[in-house]
C-alpha cells in the first residue's frame, strides 16, 4: 500500500536525479529514513533525509554532514556503509546501505531476555564495529539497541553516527547532550565530556539489558535516571538472571565503572576480553549466512533470531587460552583506583546543581518538552478529539485500503509514539475502503496478459481453470468475480468493474476436443482419453447412415458448460440401419398389395404394363424380394402380378 502523497510528499520523488524514493521505514528526531532505488547503479539503498525544519540550521546541517564523513571513514563489515551525501534543493540527505531486518531493540522487545550465545554473538559484532571507529579516532556517542541492525542474512551492524565526533573534540554543552539518557555515561552527565570510554559505558548498560531483559536504572523522569548514572553502581546481571556466567558479570561491571579511567580504554580492549570469555565458556559467535534468503516481508522479524542460536557452539578446545590476572591483583588495582573517587564525588555535588538547571531547560523548552503522538482508532472525529486533547492539530487525509473498513483510521503520520511539539500537525489517514477499478475485456487475451491486467487493479487472482473450447489453447474464454464483501458471482470475460481485493477466476482454453462422431467406438475412447476425458458408458442406437460400431454422438456434460480434464462422458454407438420384414401380399390385388407394403414402410413397384388394368382384374403372385426378407424401411419391393381372369 502506498503512502498518501498528502501524508508524505517525498514518496515517489526522484532525489538529485538519481534516487527514487519508494517508502518510509523510520523517523527520528533529526531525519527520516526511506527505502529508495539508486537508478544509476540499480540497487536498493536507504536514504536518510534531514527534517525540513532543521535544514536551515547550520549546526544540524554540520552534524548531518559529519555523520556521512564519520561513517565513510570506516571500512568494517560491522558498520553500516555510507555511500553518498548531498543536497537537492531544500533536502539534505545521506545515502546508506539498505539492510532488511530488525533492530536489536525489536529483538529484545520480542524475546525480552536474550540467551548467552545470542548476547555474545551480538556483542562481539558491535565491539568489532566500534573498535574500527575508535581506531579511526571516532566516538559514536549514541550507542543503544535502536542503532544496532540485525539483517535478514545474519549480518550485525552498528549505524547512525549522527552524534559521532572526533576524540580530540570531545566537549559537549548541555544543548548537545542528545544521546539517549538510559545509556548516558556519568562524565556526560557531570562534565559534558565524552571519549571512547563513554561508548564503553553505553555498551555495558546494553550488555546488562540483553542479559536481564531490563535496564539497570529506572525513573519517571530523565533527571532521576541521569542522577542514578552519576551516583549509583550498576548491579551484577546475575542478581536478575542467575544464569549469567561470572565472567560476563565482571565484564558488565568493568564496562560500567563510574570513572572512565577504570573502564576499558576502547572497544578493542573490551573485545579482547570478550573473546577470552568466549574461549573460557566454550561459546563462539554465530557466523552470518553467506547468501540472502529469498523470503519475505520485512515485518516477519521472528525468523531473524536464527542467526543468534539459543544453543551453545563449542569453541575449538585446542585454542590457546591467554594468561589471566589473579583476583587479588584485580582487587588491588581497583582499590587503588577507588581512592581517587573522593575528589570525583565532591565535584559531582557541585555539578548536580548545574545539571538541575540543564534538566529544567530540557523539559521546559528543549527536547524533553515534546509529547508523544497517541494511538488513535475509530472514526476521524474520534481520532481528532483524542489528538486535540493531547495538544495536537489533526489534519485529515484519505486513502484506499483493502484491510481497513471505510471511514475508520488506518494510521497517523507521524506514527503513534513519536514525539512532537505541542500544537504540531498530525495527519489522520482515513480509509476509503477498497478502490473500484474497470477491468478491460479479458476474453481472447493470453493467460499472462489477463493476469497482468488484473494485477494492475489489485484483484485477488485465484487458480485458473482449464477447459476445452473452440478458442485457441492458452486464450482466456471467460472470467468470474467473487466479491470479497459477499454477493453473487458474476462474469467478467467481456470486462466489468470490481473492487480491490475481490476474487477472480479465469477460464483458459485448452483448445477443442476431438470430434469423435463417425469414429469407431474404440478410436473415440482412445482419442478422448488423450484429453483426460473418460468414457464411462456406451449406448447403442439404429442409424440409417452411420455404420454399425461407429459413434453417433457424445452426451452433453453433466451440469453444462465446457468440458474439463477429468470429466466423464457417454458415447452413443450405431447399430446400423433398422431392418423390417417384407409382408406376404400373395393373392391380393395390385392396390391392396401396394397399400400393405406402404404401411410396412416399403416403396411398392410393379411392371408398368399392369397399370392400365382395372384393379379387380389383377392378382399378386409374390414379391421381389420375397415375403419374410429383412430390408431397410423405404426399400423398393416389386409386386409380381398376373391376370385374375
Amino acid at each position: 500500500m502506498t503512502i498518501n502523497q498528502q501524508a508524505d510528499p517525498l514518496i515517489g520523488r526522484l532525489v538529485d536525479g538519481r534516487y527514487r524514493v519508494r517508502a518510509r521505514i523510520a523517523r527520528g528526531g533529526m531525519a527520516t529514513v526511506y527505502v529508495a532505488t539508486d537508478l544509476r547503479l540499480e540497487r536498493r539503498i536507504a536514504l536518510k533525509v534531514m527534517h525540513a525544519h532543521l535544514s536551515d540550521d547550520s549546526a544540524f546541517q554540520s552534524r548531518f554532514i559529519q555523520e556521512a564523513r564519520a561513517a565513510a571513514r570506516l571500512a568494517d563489515p560491522h558498520v553500516v556503509n555510507v555511500f553518498d551525501q548531498g543536497q537537492d534543493g531544500e533536502l539534505a540527505y545521506l545515502v546508506m546501505e539498505y539492510l532488511p531486518g530488525i533492530t536489536l531493540r525489536e529483538l529484545m522487545r520480542e524475546q525480552r531476555r536474550l540467551t548467552i550465545p545470542q548476547t555474545i554473538t551480538i556483542m562481539d559484532a558491535i565491539l568489532a564495529g566500534l573498535s574500527a571507529a575508535h581506531r579511526a579516532g571516532i566516538v559514536h556517542r549514541d550507542v543503544k539497541p535502536e542503532n544496532v541492525l540485525l539483517a535478514e542474512d545474519g549480518r550485525i551492524k552498528i549505524g547512525d553516527f549522527g552524534l559521532a565526533r572526533a576524540t580530540t573534540a570531545n566537549t559537549a554543552t548541555g544543548a548537545q547532550l542528545l544521546g539517549t539518557i538510559a545509556y548516558l555515561a556519568p562524565e556526560l552527565v557531570t562534565r559534558g565530556t565524552a571519549d571512547a570510554r563513554s561508548d564503553i559505558y553505553a555498551l555495558g548498560i546494553m550488555l546488562y539489558e540483553m542479559l536481564t531483559g531490563e535496564q539497570p536504572y529506572k525513573g519517571e523522569q530523565p533527571m532521576q535516571i541521569a542522577f542514578q548514572h552519576a551516583t549509583e553502581s550498576v548491579p551484577r546481571p546475575s542478581v536478575r538472571n542467575p544464569g549469567v556466567p561470572e565472567p560476563l558479570d565482571e565484564l558488565v561491571l568493568w564496562a560500567t565503572e563510574k570513572s572512565p579511567d577504570e573502564r576499558p580504554d576502547d572497544a578493542q580492549e573490551m573485545l579482547d576480553r570478550l573473546r577470552e570469555i568466549e574461549r573460557e565458556l566454550g561459546i563462539a559467535p554465530a557466523v552470518a549466512a553467506a547468501t540472502m534468503p529469498t523470503r519475505r516481508s520485512q515485518a516477519d522479524s521472528a525468523d531473524l533470531t536464527q542467526v543468534m542460536p539459543s544453543t551453545m557452539v563449542i569453541a575449538d578446545p585446542t585454542a590457546p587460552v591467554p594468561q589471566q590476572l589473579d583476583n587479588a591483583t584485580v582487587l588491588r588495582r581497583r582499590a587503588s583506583k577507588r581512592r581517587a573517587r573522593g575528589a570525583f564525588l565532591l565535584t559531582l555535588v557541585l555539578l548536580l546543581a548545574v545539571l538541575a538547571g540543564g534538566v529544567g531547560w530540557w523539559f521546559g523548552s528543549g527536547p524533553g518538552s515534546l509529547i508523544a503522538v497517541p494511538s488513535v482508532a475509530g472514526t476521524y472525529d474520534e481520532a481528532a478529539a483524542t489528538l486535540q486533547a493531547e495538544g495536537f492539530t489533526p489534519v485529515r487525509a484519505d486513502e484506499h485500503s483493502v484491510d481497513v473498513a471505510a471511514d475508520t483510521v488506518i494510521r497517523t503520520d507521524p506514527a503513534a509514539g513519536e514525539r512532537l511539539e505541542q500544537g504540531a500537525e498530525v495527519t489522520v489517514i482515513i480509509s476509503l475502503g477498497p478502490a473500484q477499478h474497470d477491468v478491460p475485456r479479458l476474453n481472447d487475451m493470453t493467460e499472462d496478459e489477463a493476469m497482468g491486467a488484473l494485477e494492475e487493479v489489485k484483484a485477488q487472482i485465484g487458480p485458473s481453470t482449464a477447459v476445452y473450447s473452440g478458442a485457441d489453447a492458452g486464450l482466456v474464454i471467460n472470467a468470474y468475480v467473487t466479491p470479497r464483501s459477499g454477493g453473487d458471482v458474476y462474469e467478467c470475460g467481456e470486462g466489468c468493474q470490481l473492487f480491490e481485493g475481490d476474487g477472480i477466476e479465469l477460464l483458459v482454453s485448452l483448445g477443442a476436443l476431438p470430434d469423435v462422431v463417425g469414429m469407431t467406438a474404440n478410436a473415440a475412447v482412445n482419442a478422448l482419453a488423450e484429453k483426460e476425458i473418460t468414457v464411462s458408458a456406451q449406448s447403442e442406437e439404429f442409424h440409417d447412415t452411420i455404420e454399425e460400431g461407429h459413434v453417433i454422438a457424445m452426451a452433453e456434460r453433466d451440469g453444462g458448460g465446457n468440458w474439463r480434464p477429468g470429466d466423464s462422458t457417454t458415447l452413443v454407438v450405431s447399430k446400423g440401419p433398422q431392418l423390417f420384414e417384407v409382408p406376404d401380399v400373395t393373392g391380393q390385388n395390385r392396390d391392396q398389395a401396394a397399400n400393405t407394403l406402404r404401411e410396412a414402410g416399403f416403396e411398392p413397384t410393379w411392371n408398368p404394363l399392369w397399370t392400365p388394368f382395372p384393379n379387380g382384374l389383377t392378382e399378386v403372385t409374390g414379391t421381389d424380394p420375397a415375403a419374410g426378407t429383412m430390408r431397410r424401411a423405404g426399400s423398393q419391393v416389386t409386386l409380381l402380378i398376373r391376370s385374375a381372369l
